[in-house]
C-alpha cells in the first residue's frame, strides 16, 4: 500500500490545498526540513498524504549513511514520467469543477489495452498542467480494484493458464 508520495509544484500552497479538497482532507506545512513545502492529508485510516515540494527541489541520496537530501536548484522538466491513481471521496462533477476552477486540464478517460474493452475509468487531473494524477471518485474505483488482482492478472499474462498470454498490456 502506498501511504504517501511527493510531487513538485510551482505553487505548493495552491496545489496542496486543491489536493486536500479532492481528498476531503486538509493541507498543512510540510513537517520536514524543506521551507515552502506543503502536505495534502486525507485524514483516512491509512494516513494517505501527498507531499508537495517547490519545483526546483530534487531528492538526492545522503552522503555515506545519511538520509535523503533536499537539493535546491534542480532542473525542472516540463513534464515528468510519473503519475498516481488517487481514489477520492468526492464525485466526478466535483473533481471536474475543482480542476476547472484552478485552470488545470481535467478529463475523463476509460483505461484498457488497445483494441479491447475498457477495464476501468479515471479522471486525468493535470496538476499545474504538467503532473498527471488519475483521480477515481468512490463510485469509479471498484472496477480498478477488481481488475488489479494477482489472480486476474495471471489469467491474462501467464501462458498456459487460460490459453495464450495476452502480451498487449494495459495502458494506465
Amino acid at each position: 500500500m502506498i501511504h504517501h508520495i511527493s510531487i513538485p509544484a510551482r505553487d505548493p500552497v495552491l496545489v496542496a490545498s486543491v489536493l486536500a479538497e479532492l481528498m476531503g482532507g486538509r493541507d498543512f506545512p510540510f513537517t520536514g526540513p524543506l521551507p515552502g513545502a506543503r502536505m495534502a492529508v486525507s485524514g483516512d485510516a491509512n494516513g494517505t498524504m501527498i507531499e508537495v515540494y517547490p519545483e526546483a527541489i530534487a531528492l538526492t541520496p545522503g552522503e555515506t549513511d545519511g538520509p535523503v537530501v533536499f537539493d535546491p536548484g534542480a532542473d525542472t522538466p516540463r513534464y515528468a514520467p510519473f503519475h498516481a491513481l488517487l481514489s477520492v471521496p468526492v464525485d466526478r462533477a466535483a473533481v471536474e469543477r475543482i480542476g476547472e476552477r484552478v485552470g488545470w486540464r481535467t478529463k475523463f478517460f476509460d483505461r484498457g489495452a488497445p483494441g479491447k474493452p475498457p477495464v476501468f475509468s479515471v479522471i486525468e487531473v493535470w496538476i499545474e498542467n504538467r503532473i498527471m494524477l488519475e483521480i477515481a471518485p468512490v463510485d469509479m474505483i471498484a472496477p480498478y480494484e477488481r481488475f488489479m488482482q494477482i489472480e486476474r492478472l495471471e489469467a491474462i499474462f501467464v501462458e498456459g493458464r487460460d490459453g495464450p498470454a495476452d502480451r498487449t498490456g494495459m495502458a494506465s
